[in-house]
Parts: structure tokens; sequence; C-alpha cells
């Protein structure tokens, strides 16, 4: 009769035991890192805001595990995403900085940052997180050099610093991190040269910065979408024939200069954006019978460059089309002018050229989907055909002595 009660007894002395556990699931150390987070950053006061970030952190709480806004524990008790903000339309984001002491939550697999204005450099602690697979700190107010740090994360997969004062090089190391599959650093202030690409990238975006020098010695051709514009990049661009995956390609506003590769003039890439840079020589031609088919919402501009030549019809059905501000002669291939006429083609500015004709088929109508723009060719655009933006100027025609060196006068 003694057994059972001694039993009994043990069996309350051991709930007894790890009632505190129950009752705490989180780490001490987690713990600790996330009372210095709260002291670190705080939420912007808003009058619109519906709930403020932080309200739900009360480290007087038995389980911050299930109600702290932003984190998801493991059944260890240790803290594996942290996101920061509500990342609501209506919150003005945080304000503060990133302590250190981030980098003692080692199980994180996944770190954000919502929008705010939140300073300082990103800790160079973060190195230390090694299971992290996804980073991003974007739209804030972010200062100093990326981390060489950052380069040890070998498990991360999404790395994005995008919008923020971040200065100085990219880390070689960055672009070599294996399993990286997106780079976004875009809208910074970063310089330099752009390192060679290792990592099998799918996305690439390193747009509004202040790089220079000539595109990557070497790219990944598992790349999908690249964004290098509005930097200060210059050389060829006749690197880029392996990026076979490609459907976006914007290296607008450079300083890039040579031919245009006749590889890039595929279907498979709809949206290519090369405007205003210094390339030169002819738009590649093409044999009719594979004139490639474009569909709704491609997008081809080649606008603000020195292409010079008659134009091929490789272009023709491109649904945005722009050509703009270069040196093309001749006829506007007929193509071209079917596709307009069709609708296919919704935007086709051919302005500021040396263009001498524009074949309309006698009683066709424009359809009011279309924007085509004829002025500034040596030409006087047919009637209806000058729907033009206001950039384009008030000349209809260029004078004939601009256009007697092509015998077009």
């Amino acid at each position: 009769m003694e057994k059972p009660h001694a039993l009994l007894l043990l069996i309350l002395l051991l709930l007894a035991l790890t009632l505190p556990s129950l009752q705490q699931r989180i780490s001490a150390v987690d713990l600790r890192a996330l009372v210095s987070i709260k002291n670190s950053l705080t939420d912007v006061p808003s009058a619109h805001a519906r709930a403020s970030f932080f309200s739900t952190w009360d480290f007087a709480a038995p389980d911050p595990c299930s109600t702290f806004a932003g984190i998801t524990c493991s059944s260890l008790g240790r803290v594996t995403t942290l996101t920061l903000g509500t990342g609501l339309a209506d919150s003005p984001g945080l304000a503060g900085s990133l302590p250190p002491a981030v980098a003692d939550l080692s199980e994180l697999t996944q770190l954000i940052l919502y929008p705010g204005i939140v300073t300082g450099p990103i800790p160079t602690q973060l190195g230390r997180l090694t299971s992290l697979r996804v980073l991003s700190l974007t739209n804030n107010r972010l200062t100093g050099q990326i981390p060489a740090t950052l380069s040890l994360l070998s498990n991360l997969h999404t790395l994005d610093l995008s919008y923020n004062r971040l200065a100085g090089p990219v880390p070689p190391g960055l672009t070599r991190l294996p399993l990286l599959k997106v780079l976004i650093l875009a809208s910074n202030t970063i310089s330099g040269e752009i390192p060679a690409v290792e990592s099998q990238l799918l996305h690439l975006d390193l747009k509004s910065n202040r790089l220079s020098g000539p595109l990557p010695p070497s790219l990944p051709s598992t790349l999908r979408y690249v964004s290098l514009a509005e930097n200060g990049l210059a050389g060829p661009i006749d690197g880029l024939d392996s990026l076979s995956e490609l459907v976006h390609l914007d290296l607008s506003m450079n300083r890039f200069s040579g031919a245009l590769p006749a590889s890039l003039f595929r279907t498979s890439l709809p949206s290519l954006l090369l405007q205003r840079n210094n390339l030169s020589g002819r738009v590649p031609s093409v044999v009719p019978e594979s004139l490639p088919s474009y569909g709704e919402g491609s997008i081809v501009d080649l606008s603000h460059n020195s292409l010079t030549g008659e134009l091929s019809p490789i272009l023709a059905g491109v649904e945005s089309l722009y050509l703009n501000n270069n040196r093309l002669i001749g006829t506007v291939p007929r193509e071209y002018v079917k596709s307009v006429y069709l609708g296919t083609t919704t935007t086709l500015y051919l302005q500021h050229n040396y263009l001498h004709t524009f074949p309309v088929e006698p009683g066709s109508a424009l359809p009011d989907t279309v924007s085509l723009c004829l002025s500034y060719n040596c030409m006087r655009p047919p009637v209806g055909l000058a729907a033009c933006p206001a950039s384009s100027g008030t000349e209809l025609s260029r004078p004939a002595s601009q256009c007697s060196v092509f015998h077009y006068g």
C-alpha cells in the first residue's frame, strides 16, 4: 500500500520541477537577446497605425514564443524566425538601430526588418548566424559598408539590403555563397566593380548605385532576372551569351558601348532594357522565317543610343518598343506597320532618327490603344500618326540639311 503513494509523490515532484520550463519555453540566451532588441528599437509613433509592433513584447508573459509578435520558436525554445515590424501599409515601421545581440539568436533561419527608419550599421556579428537562409533589411536608413562577415552565411538563400544608405564595395565573398539565389542591393551608394559571380543566382539586382567598371567576368547561366541600371558601368555587353534563362535584363542608364549581341533578341527574353547607353552598330537582322513572336507584356527599349543602319524586322510584335533617339535610316519595315495596326504593338517610338518612310496602307485606321511617334525624322509623319510625348519636341521633321547625307533630302 505504501508503493502507490510513493509513486504519486514522485510524479508530483517531477511535475513541480518541470513546470517552470513548461511556462517559460524560450531559452534564456534568446530571451536576453530579445530584451536587447526591444531596448535598441522602437515603434515610430503614428496616428494611423492600428497597432504597434512591440505591444505584445511583454517579458512578464509566461511564453514569449507564443505571444511575441514576429517570432517563431523551435520545440527546444530557440527563436528560428524574427520579423521586426508589422509590415502593414499604415505602419511607419521601427526606429533605432540593430543591436549586435541579434546574433545571439544562433538558430535563426530568417531575419526580416520591415521598412522604417532604422539607422546605423549592419552588425558584423550577423556573420555568426550560420543557419540563416533569409536576410532582408530593406527600405530603412542603414549606413556603413556591407559587412564582409555576411560572406560566412553558407546557408543563405536570399539577401536583400536594398533602399538603404550603404556604401563601399560589394564583398567578393557574397557572390560566392554556394546556396545564394537572390541578391538585391539596389538603391544604395555602393561603389567599385561588381565581383565575379560564382553563386548559382536566379535574381541579381544592383540598380541605382555607384558601380563602375565592366560587366562581371562571369555570370551564372541560371540567372533569370538581372538589373544593373543607373550605375557607371562601361565596356561591351557581349559576355551575356550564356544567360539562356534570362527573362528580364536591365542595363539602362550606364556607359556600355559596342554592338548589340544578337543572342539577346529572343522571345524568351521579353523584357530587354538597354536605353541611355553608348551602344552602336545595327539592330541585329534575321531572316523572315525565323522572326520571333513576342507576347503580351513584352518591352524592348533601345532608345538614346547610337544605333545606325536600316531597321531590321526582328522586333516586330513587341508590345512596347522604344527605338527613338538613335541614327536609324531607311524605311520602317512593314512588319512593324502591320503589328501596330493589328494592335499587337501598342507603343512604338521611332522619333529622333533619320527614317524616311512609314508605309501606311491606304484607308487603314490606327487603333485607339496605340501610341505611335514618328516625329523628327527625314519625313513628315502621315496625318494622325504624331501621338508623341512632350519630350520629343514640337518639330515634325528634321531639317533637309541633316537628311541630305543619307540622300533623303
